[in-house]
């Protein structure tokens, strides 16, 4: 339904078709209704219309019902009385699907979605796990440091080890990088457990996705990229960041191009409340910040979601292109949403915005596009056109088909886990270990052989005592005999010649001191040979 003249050909009012102009289409948009007012199938006839013009595009679908973009449609009553009223001719109609790949950050409903955390940066992560000032410090200081030892940070348990080598040498780092307080490491790691426990480390590996594989074109028509997020959106932490990351990613790689004709690529978010529940200023200002930037890259981003004021207004103001299906007043809130909603369109004076809003029937919807500078045109109230390809969800077995043909398939469905921060670290701590116990070793061996030095030089040291003992003992008694005879002889006692006494006295001490060092040295010989 692409026509060149008018741009793209998406709504029909009384007056004539209604088309978004194609070099406005990366200025962002907006689609949003209360629930049954056909807010999906205004997503997909923007898709399926962008995707006929060359266009690819990403959405996420919450329900599984976009999955049926894949499929050929049919006519059925509605598309038939639709036609007459916009004066088509049924006949000239050619229901079709779209080329599609299925992709799933869990790997279960499509080809995994993989980053690693290096490529998340500090930054990101740190909005990610909801850090303060100081533990987002801490947390820059991790990353310098991994970097500085060109250790890879690739999936949660490295970060996590590489916080725990941190801290465990923290006064070695706090000179250069400033201090590393445990309670902030603390804090980290209990934000990391509350990120896996949402599955987050089935989104933090490797191989990581290359951006370049959603700007994909098949047969002339625009890939459409479905991400299957009706598990991820019950973690809105997650789904948020995942998002935030896929747009950064955008912004950083690709050229400045300006207002194309066409955009190079249009992201739908649908649910789009999903993405600022329970999100904090910071993240929500990132997200403002690269919607602002990446229109000129060349990128479109519509919103999808019940109430406008489901947007933050600094980013709801980025959103030019608009279709605002039915809205319900039930309270004097919801009368003020309306109100609201209403005062954000140009008036057109056939008819009063506000009171149009809650009586609008499903597929009708208020329309207003930027035109060609920039600027919004009069609100139309309009009827949506309809999918040329199924509504509603495909069956496994026909998602399970898409997968294995798709151009892309094999190339991120099996996880690698090589050798990153984690693996080097555990190295690192064993080989200390092992050296701790070389060194306990060797010391233990050293006070072994010490020991026994010490028990020879005793040993030695005995039989140098001994020897002197007997000397000693040979000289005493040699001294008593000669004392005794000389004292013998001088008292008169004995009537031998004093020198026959002193000499046979001599030769008894003599032998008396032998025999007693022969004795000493007996007993020491065999003490030692039965020690």
């Amino acid at each position: 339904m692409f026509t060149s003249e008018k741009g793209l050909y998406v709504a029909h009012a009384p007056q004539g078709g209604i088309s978004i102009c194609g070099r406005m289409a990366n200025r962002h948009g907006l689609i949003a209704g209360a629930t049954g007012t056909g807010k999906t199938v205004s997503l997909q006839v923007l898709a399926e219309t962008f995707s006929q013009a060359g266009v690819p595009c990403f959405m996420a679908d919450m329900k599984g019902d976009l999955s049926g973009i894949s499929q050929t449609g049919r006519l059925s009553g509605f598309i038939e009385k639709r036609c007459a009223e916009f004066g088509l001719d049924t006949s000239a109609l050619q229901f079709e699907g779209c080329p599609v790949r299925f992709y799933d950050v869990y790997g279960e409903q499509g080809h995994p979605m993989r980053s690693t955390i290096s490529r998340m940066g500090p930054q990101l992560l740190s909005r990610l796990l909801g850090l303060n000032d100081t533990q987002a410090g801490v947390l820059n200081i991790v990353f310098r440091i991994a970097d500085d030892r060109r250790l890879l940070l690739i999936d949660l348990k490295d970060l996590r080890a590489m916080l725990d080598y941190v801290s465990r040498h923290a006064k070695q780092y706090v000179s250069t990088y400033g201090n590393i307080a445990p309670q902030s490491v603390g804090a980290i790691q209990r934000a990391l457990l509350e990120l896996e426990n949402q599955g987050a480390d089935k989104f933090f590996a490797e191989p990581d996705f290359d951006i370049q594989d959603l700007l994909q074109c098949e047969g002339g028509k625009g890939v459409m990229n479905v991400l299957a997020a009706d598990k991820l959106m019950l973690n809105p932490k997650l789904y948020s960041t995942f998002l935030l990351w896929l747009l950064s990613e955008l912004y950083t790689q690709l050229p400045e191009v300006g207002d194309r004709d066409l955009p190079k690529l249009v992201f739908f978010f649908d649910e789009a409340h999903m993405l600022f529940a329970d999100t904090s200023r910071a993240l929500v200002e990132k997200i403002e910040q690269v919607v602002r930037l990446i229109r000129s890259k060349g990128v479109g981003v519509y919103f999808v979601t019940q109430s406008p004021s489901d947007i933050p207004e600094n980013i709801l103001g980025q959103l030019g292109n608009r279709v605002q299906h039915a809205l319900r007043a039930f309270t004097p809130k919801d009368r003020k949403t309306v109100r609201a909603a209403a005062e954000t369109f140009r008036p057109n004076p056939a008819f009063q915005t506000e009171e149009a809003l809650m009586s609008l029937g499903t597929g009708e919807a208020l329309v207003s596009f930027l035109d060609e500078q920039g600027a919004p045109t009069m609100v139309e109230r309009a009827k949506m056109l309809f999918p040329l390809s199924q509504i509603g969800a495909v069956t496994e077995g026909q998602r399970a088909d898409i997968i294995r043909s798709s151009a892309i398939y094999g190339r991120y469905d099996k996880a690698i886990d090589r050798e990153s921060a984690f693996e080097q670290l555990m190295a690192e701590a064993e080989a200390a270990l092992q050296q701790a116990e070389a060194a306990e070793q060797q010391a233990k061996a050293e006070a072994e052989q010490a020991k026994a030095e010490k028990a020879k030089a005793k040993k030695r040291s005995g039989g140098k005592t001994i020897f002197a003992a007997v000397v000693g003992a040979v000289v005493a008694s040699l001294s008593r005999s000669l004392g005794t005879a000389v004292a013998n002889s001088l008292t008169g006692k004995k009537k031998k010649s004093a020198s026959s006494t002193a000499k046979s006295a001599a030769e008894k001490a003599i032998g008396s001191a032998s025999r007693t060092a022969i004795n000493s040295l007996t007993r020491s010989v065999l003490g030692n040979l039965i020690k």
